[in-house]
């Protein structure tokens, strides 16, 4: 999964606004900011891969010779 998906851009940036609003409020500086936005971009890959990989629906186990077996 590429990390550059609309959705996992779109999670990264929900996920750096907490980070941003400390910047702009002056808490943290310019070089702390820089350095934790590309955190950010991973968390939301790490997010979207976590409930993509939830939301796949479950394959049946393929049918094995026992379950055919009519005499069981």
């Amino acid at each position: 999964m590429s990390p550059l998906r609309w959705d996992v851009l779109a999670v990264g940036f929900v996920l750096a606004l907490p980070v941003l609003a400390l910047g702009l409020r002056g808490d943290l500086g310019p070089e702390d900011v820089v350095a934790r936005l590309p955190w950010c971009l991973a968390a939301g890959w790490a997010a979207v891969a976590l409930l993509r990989w939830a939301a796949t629906p479950r394959r049946p186990p393929a049918d094995s010779p026992a379950d055919d077996d009519p005499a069981a």
